[in-house]
């Protein structure tokens, strides 16, 4: 079950939601007898950030030789049809 606080008791006895915050990971804040607020544990984001994307080798991975200019022609005017 959820523990509950409400905003006076934040405000004034910090140290003890603070206790009850670690020990059961959350902790809902009420005002005026409504849930109002959630606290959480703070979840550090992970140290090792991913490699950054090449998207020179991605395209080219896609396409691994360019065009001629006889094949760009070609595609150029099976794209645009009877215009």
């Amino acid at each position: 079950m959820r523990s509950t606080a409400t905003v006076r008791e934040l405000r004034n006895r910090f140290p003890e939601i603070r206790k009850r915050l670690e020990s059961e990971g959350e902790v809902v804040v009420t005002e005026r007898g409504r849930p109002r607020y959630r606290l959480t544990l703070f979840a550090s984001p992970s140290e090792a950030s991913p490699p950054p994307v090449d998207y020179w080798e991605r395209l080219k991975s896609y396409q691994p030789r360019t065009m001629t200019r006889a094949q760009s022609r070609k595609l150029h005017d099976e794209n645009r049809g009877e215009r």
